[in-house]
C-alpha cells in the first residue's frame, strides 16, 4: 500500500485579496476553488492549482486574521513548486525581481536546480527544476507563458527536533522510504520517497533540535496532504491507522476529496486525501473558482456565509 505523492499543501494568509492577486497574477496559478474552511466558515479556503486542477498541484490557503508566524521547528518550513527546466528558472528569477518579490539566486539542492523566494507574508517557497517529468497542464489565461508555468508541487521540507520519531511515522506508518541525505547550511536533510518517487513525491526532513517550536500564523504552513488514488485505498489507510493505534480524525468527506488527518510525533499535521472526485464536481471545469462554491451541507447557509466574508472578486465577477 503506497501513497502516490503530494496532494496539496495548505497554508495561512491574513490577507485573502492580496493572496489571490499574488498567486494568480505574480505566480500565474489558477484559482480552481473559492470556498470556505468547512470547520470555520468565517474564513475563505482558496485553492490554487494548474489548468486542470490536478491532484498534486494544489497550494491552498485559509484566510485567518492572525499575526505572522513565529518560525521554528515542529513545522513545515518550505514548499517547493515544480517548473520544467533551467530556462524556466531563469524566467522566474527575472520575473520575481521585476515584481519586487524577495528571492535568492538559482542554486542546487539535492541534485536539482532551485530558486528560493517568499511571498508578501514570508511564506517560504522554492521553484525546483523537475526536468519536465510527468504531465503538465498549463492554464491558458495565466499571465505566465505556458512553458514556464508552475507544474505542481515539489518536495516539502519539515523541521523537527527529533528524527527517529518522524522517521518511524514516515516509514513504519506511511510506507515511505529514506533514500539518502544532503547537507544544507551545516544541517543534514533526510530525503523520503513515496510511490514511484520523483520531485512530486518527496518529503525532506531537517533536524533542528536547538530551535524553539514554531507558532502558527500568517506565512505558515498549516498541513501537508498526501495522495491516495481511490476510495478503496483511502479506506485501507483508515484501517491501517486504526490497526497501528495512530490517533486520527477518522474519515472526513470534504466533498471535493476525502481526508484523514493525524499528527506525526513532533506535532506536524498530515492528511491523506483521495484524488477524486475533484473540483469540477459542482461547477464546470472551464469556470472553476470564479464564484463562491459551497459543499451541499453548507449551501443552506450561503447568505449568512457570504455576508461574513470580505470581498474577493475574480476578474470574471468584477466584470459581471
Amino acid at each position: 500500500m503506497q501513497l502516490t505523492g503530494l496532494h496539496h499543501v495548505t497554508a495561512v494568509t491574513a490577507d485573502a485579496p492580496r493572496n489571490y492577486a499574488f498567486y494568480t497574477q505574480t505566480l500565474g496559478l489558477r484559482l480552481v476553488k473559492k470556498t470556505v474552511n468547512q470547520d470555520d466558515v468565517s474564513a475563505y479556503h482558496l485553492f490554487f492549482a494548474d489548468g486542470l486542477a490536478s491532484p498534486g498541484s494544489d497550494l491552498t490557503f485559509f484566510d485567518w486574521p492572525v499575526p505572522r508566524e513565529r518560525r521554528g521547528t515542529n513545522s513545515i518550513v518550505r514548499t517547493s513548486l515544480r517548473v520544467g527546466g533551467q530556462s524556466a528558472l531563469a524566467f522566474w528569477a527575472k520575473r520575481l525581481r521585476e515584481h519586487g518579490v524577495t528571492s535568492g539566486d538559482i542554486a542546487e539542492r539535492n541534485g536539482r536546480a532551485v530558486l528560493d523566494f517568499e511571498d508578501f507574508e514570508g511564506q517560504r517557497l522554492s521553484l525546483v527544476d523537475d526536468s519536465g517529468a510527468g504531465d503538465a497542464h498549463p492554464w491558458e489565461r495565466s499571465p505566465v507563458p505556458a512553458q514556464h508555468q508552475i507544474r505542481g508541487l515539489g518536495p516539502v521540507t519539515l523541521s523537527v527536533p527529533d528524527l527517529p520519531r518522524t522517521d518511524a511515522a514516515l516509514t513504519a506508518i506511511m510506507n515511505m522510504r529514506e533514500i539518502g541525505a544532503y547537507e544544507e547550511n551545516g544541517r543534514e536533510v533526510h530525503v523520503y520517497l513515496m510511490g514511484e518517487g520523483g520531485a512530486a513525491a518527496e518529503v525532506h526532513v531537517i533536524v533542528e533540535p536547538n530551535l524553539p517550536p514554531a507558532r502558527q500564523g500568517a506565512g505558515a504552513v498549516h498541513h501537508v496532504a498526501f495522495r491516495t488514488p481511490d476510495e478503496a485505498s483511502y479506506q485501507a489507510w483508515n484501517e491501517r491507522l486504526q490497526e497501528l493505534r495512530v490517533p486520527s480524525s477518522g474519515p472526513v468527506d470534504r466533498f471535493y476529496f476525502k481526508s484523514l488527518y493525524f499528527r506525526e510525533p513532533n506535532g506536524i499535521l498530515f492528511e491523506i486525501a483521495t484524488d477524486g472526485p475533484g473540483f469540477a464536481t459542482d461547477e464546470p471545469l472551464e469556470s472553476l473558482g470564479e464564484k463562491l462554491s459551497l459543499p451541499p451541507f453548507l449551501e443552506g447557509r450561503r447568505a449568512q456565509i457570504e455576508a461574513g466574508l470580505k470581498p474577493l472578486q475574480t476578474k470574471q465577477e468584477a466584470a459581471a
